[in-house]
């Protein structure tokens, strides 16, 4: 039995796309969301069998770990992301011993120090929680993926502009950066969890195939496309308060964005690894690949 939490969607849906790969494998899934919606029906016309609860919440964790053998901890950005964290382990450490935890975390947290005040808070709750995991002696995975295509940054910030205008405005300077789909993280997390034999205690970094400057990032939306599509630079500043503001997002949720892109301008995404092709014997997406298969967002 896996238990996939966060199933209910977010950024890319990485847990909801696992959950796909599981069954389509044959396995029992149990999939944990916070509210029976939609989104919940849809799990269990996959084959899910579906649990509904709190992460914060003991017996609710409890109750969705009951006869899991292995488990994907996701969780969305959240000022709670601790706590969730810490309640998986003392579960599956005393009510529900598992064989192993992939656990999804971030790849800024490979830069990130004891006492590094750069990154977002939740970038920060992210390097406690590996932190926890590994004090907790829970047999685990860490994935860390740069970027996801499905962030913001790049679509849903983007889109308006490119339809309109044929305009990429990001706050990325001459920051580089190596996107990832989700639906490439959720291939490694599949096949991790499929065979955890030797990987246990391991962390895979998880990119695109190639690093790209934002005029390198456009070119690809524009074979993708098929039109025009060039690169526009924009101060943080303005960017933040003409573009991401008047999104409204939660203020936890935009001050995590807002420091990602200031972490592109500065360099901080400027990776490329080869783990999604060694772990799953496939290349990762590029670019104008993902951008080609969602073409409708843009158009």
């Amino acid at each position: 039995m896996y238990l996939v939490t966060g199933a209910g969607g977010g950024i890319g849906s990485v847990s909801r796309q696992v959950v796909g790969l599981l069954r389509d494998g044959g396995s029992a899934v149990r999939a944990m969301v916070r509210r029976d919606d939609d989104r919940a029906t849809a799990l269990r016309e996959m084959g899910a069998e579906v649990v509904v609860g709190d992460l914060t919440n003991p017996q609710d964790v409890a109750n969705a770990m009951a006869g899991v053998h292995r488990m994907f901890f996701n969780m969305s950005v959240s000022p709670d992301y601790l706590t969730a964290t810490s309640i998986v382990c003392a579960v599956a450490l005393e009510a529900a011993p598992v064989e192993v935890i992939v656990n999804m975390s971030q790849m800024t947290v490979s830069q990130m120090t004891l006492t590094s005040t750069s990154e977002s808070k939740q970038h920060r709750l992210h390097w406690l929680a590996e932190h926890i995991v590994n004090w907790s002696g829970v047999p685990a995975v860490h994935v860390r993926p740069t970027v996801f295509m499905e962030n913001p940054l790049l679509t849903m910030l983007a889109a308006d502009s490119i339809r309109e205008r044929g305009v990429l405005v990001l706050p990325f300077g001459a920051g580089r950066t190596s996107p990832i789909a989700a639906a490439d993280v959720a291939r490694v997390v599949a096949t991790v969890l499929g065979d955890p034999a030797g990987r246990v205690g391991a962390v895979y970094e998880l990119t695109g195939p190639e690093v790209l400057d934002i005029d390198g990032i456009a070119e690809q939306y524009s074979r993708a496309l098929g039109r025009p599509v060039t690169a526009e630079d924009m101060s943080l500043d303005e960017w933040t308060d003409r573009v991401l503001a008047p999104m409204g997002l939660p203020a936890h949720v935009g001050a995590h964005i807002a420091t990602m892109a200031r972490l592109h301008r500065e360099g901080r995404y400027d990776r490329s690894t080869g783990d999604v092709a060694q772990i799953t014997g496939a290349p990762a997406q590029t670019v104008e690949q993902y951008v080609a298969a969602h073409a409708d967002v843009f158009s």
